[in-house]
């Protein structure tokens, strides 16, 4: 019978042992993420060529996945299923994420080429201080338009789009945001609206615009646009100059009424695992010619100062991807309007889409 006991005693005090260096290397791993960095990402966003030079500098292996929406990325955020280590939310996220708790603050000692940012997109509206994000892109909203398809129509005002003469010959991205901002900028309203009425009358007149779409669709409009299938197109600056890029004959304005000024910006959420790995990977992308390469090759406007030097003055000086600050002056940002408001544009975006069948 002592023999039973010792025995049990010996296992039990075995099992506890193994517990106790179980906990200790589960707690290392969610400090440390091992060798693993989940990067959570736009598709497209980024040079392929950067994670391999990344993960060869600093011998971490890089997981990539991309996401279509700032809200689907929030979701699995907010379902913590997955660890990422990096996420990129624009700029109203970033709010939203914030009040529910789903992002770190950020430990700038551990961040040394933030140097490098131009001070013009620090402590924004969104993230006073910039506690828990930094600037990785920005750019406009506006129109991009191939005149050798046009019959001598330009685009100087929002109100252009409705000229009858471009019967399906308009493609718009399948975003409530942007869609009814478009309409509101055209009534001289804010694109952060929350008055119901204002909505109303956006969503009115957009009906009016039905006519002239040839299709409401995401990233299939750069395509369409570079293989002379659509005319005009309400499109981020981005995807114009990629347009553009493999187009000579598109061109991209914003229109005098105003538009959206957008900022895309790296967060590290709450289901970090290799928190040193993230602050390492971060620091890499602010690194200037890593940032130039980065914008070269996804063709928005990096908000890193240093990087300008390494891209090309073409590119920089042209004030359709750079506007100056005298420009950017009548753009707005977007704001964080609360779940029921988000769900009221989506409500009247589907309504117009559906009044297009």
């Amino acid at each position: 019978m002592k023999g039973l006991v010792r025995g049990a005693i010996l296992i039990a005090f075995t099992a506890a042992v193994l517990m106790i260096v179980n906990a200790q290397l589960a707690k290392s791993g969610a400090q440390s993420g091992g060798n693993t960095l989940t990067v959570y990402n736009w598709g497209e966003y980024i040079d392929p060529d950067l994670i391999t030079q990344f993960e060869k500098e600093s011998g971490i292996n890089v997981i990539y996945e991309t996401f279509d929406s700032n809200e689907g990325m929030m979701g699995k955020i907010e379902q913590g299923g997955t660890s990422y280590d990096i996420t990129v939310p624009s700029e109203y996220m970033v709010e939203m994420m914030r009040e529910k708790d789903l992002l770190i603050p950020l430990d700038y000692d551990k961040i040394p080429n933030i140097k490098n940012i131009d001070p013009y997109f620090m402590d924004l509206p969104f993230d006073p201080d910039n506690t828990y994000s930094i600037p990785y892109f920005w750019g406009t909203l506006g129109i991009a338009y191939n005149p050798t398809l046009l019959e001598g129509q330009t685009f100087e005002s929002w109100d252009n789009l409705w000229d009858p003469s471009l019967k399906q010959e308009a493609v718009l991205v399948d975003s409530a945001r942007e869609v009814i901002g478009m309409s509101l900028n055209s009534l001289g309203y804010s694109l952060n609206s929350t008055n119901v009425a204002e909505l109303r009358e956006a969503t009115d007149k957009l009906k009016t615009l039905s006519p002239n779409i040839k299709a409401v669709i995401g990233d299939e409009v750069t395509q369409m646009m570079m293989n002379n299938e659509a005319a005009v197109s309400l499109i981020w600056s981005g995807q114009a100059a990629d347009m553009m890029s493999e187009n000579e004959d598109i061109t991209y304005v914003v229109p005098d009424e105003g538009s959206n000024l957008w900022f895309d910006n790296i967060v590290i959420p709450k289901t970090v695992k290799n928190i040193d790995g993230a602050y390492e990977f971060i620091n890499f992308m602010l690194q200037p010619e890593v940032a130039a390469q980065n914008a070269d090759y996804v063709g928005y406007s990096t908000p890193n100062e240093k990087a300008l030097d390494f891209l090309d003055e073409e590119v920089t000086s042209d004030e359709r991807y750079y506007p100056d600050e005298a420009a950017r002056d009548h753009l707005e940002v977007y704001k964080n309007l609360g779940l029921e408001m988000l769900g009221t544009y989506n409500e009247l975006f589907l309504e117009f889409k559906m009044d297009m069948k």
